[in-house]
């Protein structure tokens, strides 16, 4: 059976809809960075979604092909994930959309090393003729932080921010969002099939003790 993150690490994925504080370790990713308005129509945003999957994908069906990466097992392509900030603003302002900096992220496997994604690169250019070289092998450790399951849009999730705001300041924690540690979004539904009112998403905020 596949290895699937999100059963297997259910601390960092399946969290419950009320704020806890977790220490995250160092994961391995595939990422795109770009800017402006996720939403937009055939935007950078929704671009980097399909450079993601394609080399992920690539890594997870090399099993049939000639490349053998060490260690190898195989796995549910864990999902999509995304660091956000603005310049100038505190935290994150949901009306200024045009102005979102973004890093779109998928987890990789541990197994995989930059050599095996240097390949998949190549792989998934050579196969799909799509210029896959925005996308790059990124380390990140994300340390202690405050997280909550959000269930509604993501224009809802100001909500839900303030309520992890106020269970971190119960505990001793302020906010530590900074350039090199951002806030921080996995989604667990596909808006494309999930109504807004149903679609789950996990909220993360570094922060530090007061």
């Amino acid at each position: 059976m596949a290895f699937d993150f999100k059963k297997e690490y259910k601390e960092y994925y399946m969290p419950k809809d009320k704020p806890s504080i977790i220490t995250v370790p160092k994961m391995n990713y595939i990422a795109v960075r770009g800017q402006g308005d996720p939403n937009a129509e055939d935007g950078e945003y929704k671009q980097s979604i399909g450079l993601l999957y394609g080399v992920a994908y690539t890594i997870k069906m090399s099993k049939k092909g000639d490349r053998k990466i060490d260690g190898f097992y195989d796995f549910v392509v864990p999902p999509l994930e995304g660091f956000w900030w603005q310049d100038g603003i505190e935290g994150i302002d949901y009306d200024r959309k045009e102005s979102f900096h973004w890093i779109s992220v998928i987890r990789l496997p541990d197994f995989v090393s930059k050599s095996d994604f240097e390949w998949a690169v190549e792989e998934a250019t050579r196969k799909k003729t799509t210029d896959f070289s925005a996308v790059e092998y990124m380390e990140y450790d994300e340390g202690i932080c405050v997280q909550c399951m959000h269930i509604g849009s993501y224009d809802e999730e100001p909500a839900t921010v303030a309520r992890m705001h106020e269970h971190m300041e119960s505990q001793g924690y302020a906010v530590d969002i900074s350039t090199d540690r951002m806030h921080h979004e996995i989604y667990l539904s596909d808006p494309r099939k999930v109504p807004p009112e149903k679609r789950k998403t996990v909220i993360r905020h570094p922060i530090k003790k007061q």
